[in-house]
């Protein structure tokens, strides 16, 4: 499943970012574009020594200091499923293989 897909169904659902750096931000994803910029909303960050903490109200994080996501498992089986779906989708319309043409 590509990256950008389960950003998408992860829109307005709850996750973890965690830096390069160790710092953490738990919030509700807004939006996230090609290069994995993403804005959290209702955001919770968590110094890397877990000792601090700050509530914030939105968040932009640019994508080449993200290490991981961390998102919830059923967010995760019900992209797998619209992929399949749009996969599925797609192949009924396609009917035949590429390039041939189904009159000849």
């Amino acid at each position: 499943m590509l990256p950008q897909a389960l950003l998408s169904a992860a829109q307005g659902k709850a996750m973890l970012v965690e830096l390069k750096n160790g710092v953490t931000f738990n919030g509700h994803l807004v939006e996230c574009d090609n290069f994995m910029n993403v804005t959290l909303r209702e955001v919770y960050q968590t110094s890397a020594d877990g000792e601090r903490f700050w509530k914030m109200k939105e968040m932009y994080i640019r994508g080449n200091v993200i290490k991981y996501f961390r998102i919830a498992d059923s967010i995760l089986d019900q992209a797998a499923e619209e992929q399949e779906r749009l996969r599925a989708q797609r192949k009924s319309q396609g009917g035949g293989a590429r390039g041939v043409d189904p009159a000849s």
